[in-house]
């Protein structure tokens, strides 16, 4: 017997996936400075399946025995893992980490205009514009207006970015494809995919073999793997289902919040008047690209 999800329940992990994601740029700085980044990657998507893995075997899941669910994966995985990473990667080395995450915070505008000029395949309305550029709008006043200077300049890594928040949105658009598939099995061969990917990629372009990485590195790989990416994208993969893709996309607005958030629990940082509206426009629109339309009664 199957039982309908509660939005309160559903918007709390979604507040936790930007959570997640929100803190694994802090353990992605302190690993990369001793990790390269494909490596570490590959790393993190290899800990990640264990753990995913893990998560199968205890729920007693399979993997899918068809090539076409498994092409699927493939494609989902680029999207949403091993393509979306190295491209982000690539494009943060030339632009400013405040500008790079105002463009990484694009994937809901992605998501509204693909579903509403292509796919269609869930409803889009004004409300859910709205939405939409009140949340963006809130990330450039959570990082600060002063980061939009930077447009124009240092062109190829602001496309790499808005890239990256382009395939992300896909991503979202592209899972609703393995709702055949639990959220444990899509995760799990997702990174299973990333891994038989990155892993030839890190020995080509890196020399993993040679890194001698020290506990604090090691750590934060570890908290990336786990929690950022595999208990992440059990989330992410059921909120698909239940939020849509719209609604599991605006998580990208959440995460700057998630940023402020620990600066002010951990580094005893204060909460700005432009941050504070920041983050009620943040709200606002998450609210908005989430609430469902009242059905109309048969009289």
């Amino acid at each position: 017997m199957t039982t309908t999800p509660k939005p309160a329940f559903e918007f709390a992990l979604l507040g936790v996936l930007a959570l997640l994601w929100g803190s694994s740029y802090l353990f992605l700085k302190i690993a990369v400075t001793e990790i390269p980044p494909i490596t570490l990657i590959a790393c993190r998507v290899s800990i990640a399946a264990v753990f995913l893995m893990g998560v199968m075997a205890w729920r007693r899941d399979q993997f899918p025995r068809d090539a076409q669910s498994w092409r699927k994966l493939f494609i989902q995985s680029f999207f949403n893992s091993f393509g979306a990473w190295v491209i982000l990667a690539w494009g943060q080395q030339f632009v400013d980490s405040g500008l790079a995450s105002v463009l990484n915070s694009t994937s809901p505008i992605f998501v509204f205009f693909i579903t509403l000029f292509i796919t269609r395949h869930e409803p889009t309305n004004p409300l859910r514009f709205i939405g939409a550029v009140l949340g963006l709008f809130g990330v450039v006043l959570i990082i600060g207006v002063d980061v939009l200077a930077g447009l124009g300049q240092q062109v190829a890594g602001q496309l790499a970015a808005l890239m990256g928040a382009f395939l992300y949105g896909i991503a979202a658009i592209y899972g609703k494809r393995l709702s055949h598939l639990s959220a444990p099995v899509t995760a799990t061969c997702t990174m299973i995919w990333a891994v038989v990917v990155l892993w030839p990629l890190a020995f080509v372009l890196e020399n993993p073999t040679e890194l001698r990485p020290t506990a604090q590195a090691i750590g934060a790989t570890l908290m990336l793997s786990v929690f950022c990416t595999g208990f992440a994208l059990l989330i992410y993969f059921r909120l698909l289902k239940t939020l849509g893709s719209m609604g599991v996309a605006s998580q990208a607005y959440l995460r700057a919040g998630v940023g402020v958030m620990l600066g002010v629990i951990f580094l005893g940082e204060t909460i700005t008047p432009m941050v504070g509206v920041g983050l009620i426009l943040v709200l606002l629109g998450i609210i908005a690209i989430n609430m469902r339309p009242r059905q109309r009664t048969q009289l």
